[in-house]
């Protein structure tokens, strides 16, 4: 493997430390997108039953935002009813809203990242291959007259400093694949939790209403 990579070029090296980051990115996603840290199967149902006759006392409340991003999202509910129990729907609705936002945010973070990377990878070992032909080419130039043009030119370094080029075009793609393929991945997820969130914050915002003080 170093072998390669020193036959490869310095056009290399970037298409390694996108290979790190892509590896570490695909890492923090897989921890940080777990469902239990996102939207727990019971939370919302467990958040429902301790507030079925009145809003749970602030450490309650603490509790609940401390657990996951749905708990976040339902907390802040509590906390705008525990701040003005006569509050207003659309006052509601603005505070849940608002964490919703900041909550898509986390979720979708550095999805932009590990895109560019699958988009970038590709390009960049084009560019180590350019590099090389150049570099082939110029080292196979004929440097004396008519004679040395006719017999000048190895076809046999030629081609292979042709397959040595081409090593970076293989390992951008080798790159590019999976942090596509992991992209996709993590952004069919996001979406599924952004809408399991819109929808249990909906009917969380319901049953709130009804506990608002007349």
């Amino acid at each position: 493997m170093l072998s390669i990579i020193q036959a490869a070029g310095w056009p290399i090296w970037p298409l390694m430390a996108c290979s790190v980051i892509c590896l570490a990115l695909i890492v923090e996603r897989f921890v940080s997108l777990k469902q239990n840290k996102v939207v727990p199967p019971r939370l919302l149902d467990e958040a429902l039953a301790v507030s079925r006759s009145a809003v749970p006392t602030p450490d309650v409340v603490t509790q609940l935002e401390q657990n996951s991003a749905l708990g976040e999202v339902l907390a802040s509910g509590f906390r705008a009813l525990n701040a003005n129990p006569r509050c207003t729907e659309g006052e509601l609705r603005a505070s849940m809203e608002g964490t919703g936002r900041a909550v898509a945010h986390r979720l979708e973070r550095y999805l932009a990242a590990l895109a560019t990377i699958a988009s970038a990878a590709p390009l960049l070992g084009l560019f180590g291959t350019v590099v090389g032909m150049i570099e082939i080419f110029g080292s196979q130039a004929p440097t004396g007259g008519a004679g040395s043009a006719v017999g000048g030119g190895n076809p046999a370094q030629l081609a292979h400093g042709i397959s040595v080029a081409l090593y970076n075009t293989a390992f951008g793609l080798i790159i590019a694949i999976p942090a596509l393929i992991f992209w996709r991945y993590f952004r069919a997820r996001v979406d599924y939790y952004l809408l399991t969130l819109e929808l249990a914050s909906e009917r969380f915002a319901r049953h709130l209403l009804a506990l608002r003080k007349p």
